[in-house]
């Protein structure tokens, strides 16, 4: 069955919205554990725009769950990565116009690149993870540079406003599920997940986990974190308890 990591960026975006002290992303990580999250997930992006290096030392020290750290493959962030030590690092593209991550990391044209953070992630027993769209090409060379798995990326599915974008997106997810799993890949899945659409992608099979974050720190702002990732954990259960049927 399919566990949930909670982003929670998003916290830290309202912190800096004032650049003070609160919230902090810290409390809201304890508060998803409580509420039953199986992992934390932050991205450390390099213009720093909400988590900063601070929160996720603190967050290394102090999440008893999975500590999953979304980073580009830049040496500066690299570095950090290999200081601090979390559980999981997921791979990811960034630009720094961007609003939040575009589209899945180009593993074929920075397979070199890939093949070393993936070693020197190895070194210091971090597991690794990238954040690709569901085509045979990434997947197989994510499985052949080394990753421990992939997320598959969903902005397709959650963007696509018919039934027939829907349902093609959906196959291509169950398609990108089976050739990661062929090779040996975990495979994860996120991006643009919320209450509204979790529950097609929950239902398919093969799927470990989900990274889900704006959704559930926007419901969170008026039910509180606690009960908004409660929420979510049982709308997945329920989904992949029906698919099982």
């Amino acid at each position: 069955m399919a566990v949930l990591n909670v982003n929670i960026d998003h916290v830290a975006t309202i912190r800096q919205a004032r650049r003070t002290d609160e919230p902090d992303p810290v409390w809201a990580a304890v508060e998803c554990e409580l509420a039953g999250a199986n992992g934390i997930t932050v991205h450390l992006r390099q213009d720093r725009r909400h988590i900063n290096d601070r929160d996720v030392r603190v967050l290394k020290e102090s999440v008893a769950c999975k500590l999953n750290l979304e980073m580009s493959m830049a040496e500066p962030i690299v570095k950090i990565a290999e200081q601090i030590g979390p559980n999981q690092v997921t791979l990811v593209p960034e630009k720094r116009e961007e609003l939040t991550t575009e589209g899945g990391l180009d593993c074929a044209t920075h397979q070199r690149r890939l093949r070393e953070v993936v070693r020197r992630m190895h070194r210091k027993g971090i597991l690794v993870s990238a954040f690709i769209t569901p085509e045979e090409e990434q997947i197989a060379v994510s499985a052949e540079t080394g990753c421990d798995a992939i997320e598959l990326h969903t902005g397709g599915y959650a963007n696509a406003r018919t039934d027939r974008a829907i349902e093609k997106h959906l196959d291509e997810l169950e398609a990108g599920r089976d050739l990661a799993a062929g090779r040996g890949l975990v495979v994860h899945a996120g991006h643009g997940l919320t209450y509204r659409n979790i529950a097609a992608v929950a239902r398919i099979e093969g799927l470990s986990e989900f990274n889900i974050g704006h959704s559930i720190v926007s419901r969170a702002v008026l039910v509180g974190m606690r009960a908004a990732t409660r929420q979510m954990i049982e709308l997945i259960e329920k989904c992949a308890d029906h698919a099982d049927l």
